[in-house]
C-alpha cells in the first residue's frame, strides 16, 4: 500500500513523518485545555506529547490538572505494542457523559513510565480541545487520539485506507 506524499512543513511546523517509531514522549509547556459539557475539564501547562510516525501529537495531561469527578473508570482496555495496556475513562461534566473519552497507562512498558499519572482525551469525543488557544481537529478515524493543530502537517494515519501504513 502506498501512502500519500509527505507534506513539507512550513516555518514553525512539524511533519508527522519526522516523528519516530517507536514513539517519543516529551514534555511541553503549551497550554492544553479540554472542554466537555460546556465546562473546562482539564487545564494544564505540564502536559506530555507522544509523537509517533504518521500520527499527530497526543497530549497527556497530569490527572492533577483534570477537574475532580470528571473521570470514571471504564471497563474498556486496548493494547499498544510500545506503551502496553491502556485503561479507559468515561468523562462526565456539564450534563454530558461520554464513554471511553479518555485513557491512561497505569503500568506502561519500559521507556514510557513518564505517562503514569497522565490522561489523554480523544478530541473527537469531547466538546473541544485547545493547544495554546487553538482549537484542535481530531485525528481521522475512531481509534487514534491525535490532536491536529496548524503546527503539524501530514498526511495523517487514520483516514480510510491508511491502516497498512
Amino acid at each position: 500500500m502506498t501512502r500519500p506524499q509527505r507534506v513539507e512543513p512550513g516555518p514553525g511546523q512539524e511533519s508527522v513523518w519526522d516523528y519516530p517509531r517507536p514513539p517519543r514522549v516529551e514534555s511541553t509547556d503549551s497550554h492544553v485545555v479540554v472542554v466537555l459539557g460546556g465546562e473546562t475539564v482539564a487545564d494544564s501547562r505540564r502536559a506530555l506529547r507522544v509523537l509517533e510516525t504518521a500520527g499527530p501529537p497526543v497530549f497527556y495531561v497530569p490527572t492533577d490538572d483534570v477537574a475532580a469527578g470528571v473521570l470514571e473508570p471504564a471497563p474498556h482496555t486496548t493494547w499498544c505494542e510500545f506503551k502496553g495496556r491502556a485503561s479507559y475513562y468515561t468523562a462526565v461534566a456539564g450534563g454530558s457523559r461520554v464513554e471511553n473519552a479518555a485513557w491512561t497507562y497505569q503500568d506502561p512498558k519500559p521507556g514510557f513510565e513518564s505517562l503514569i499519572g497522565h490522561v489523554a482525551f480523544y478530541p473527537g469525543r469531547v466538546d473541544a480541545c485547545f493547544v495554546d488557544g487553538e482549537q484542535v481537529r481530531p485525528q481521522p478515524g475512531d481509534f487514534y487520539g491525535g490532536w491536529i493543530t496548524s503546527k503539524v502537517v501530514g498526511p495523517f494515519k487514520g483516514d480510510p485506507g491508511t491502516t497498512g501504513w
